[in-house]
């Protein structure tokens, strides 16, 4: 959505929210460089928007740009977080991104 001329458009993207589980603190450090590694190369290929978690290990947000809540989902099922127990669940919400004029759409 945009408007014509406008310096803005309304670019569809999902939110993949990932829960941590409450042992994340102890677990996390011996695979957290093969997931950042993971995405990394997500972001570097467009799919990726943002990513990073709540601080007090709660929750991760991770913005990606994908066909459907499946396939937003498919991008971690098998990320070593989830193979690792790091996180427990995964869901995504459909989103909104505000994207300015000559902003990079992943596409």
């Amino acid at each position: 959505m945009s408007d014509t001329g406008s310096a803005w458009s309304i670019e569809p993207i999902w939110v993949v929210e990932a829960t941590y589980a409450p042992d994340a603190g102890e677990t996390r450090p011996a695979v957290r460089p093969e997931h950042l590694d993971h995405i990394a190369e997500l972001k570097a290929a467009g799919t990726v928007v943002e990513a990073g978690g709540y601080l007090d290990l709660s929750t991760a947000l991770i913005l990606v740009r994908a066909a459907s809540e499946a396939d937003a989902i498919a991008l971690f099922r098998d990320d070593v977080y989830m193979r690792a127990g790091v996180w427990v669940e995964l869901r995504a919400k459909p989103y909104g991104r505000v994207a300015l004029a000559g902003e990079s759409s992943g596409t």
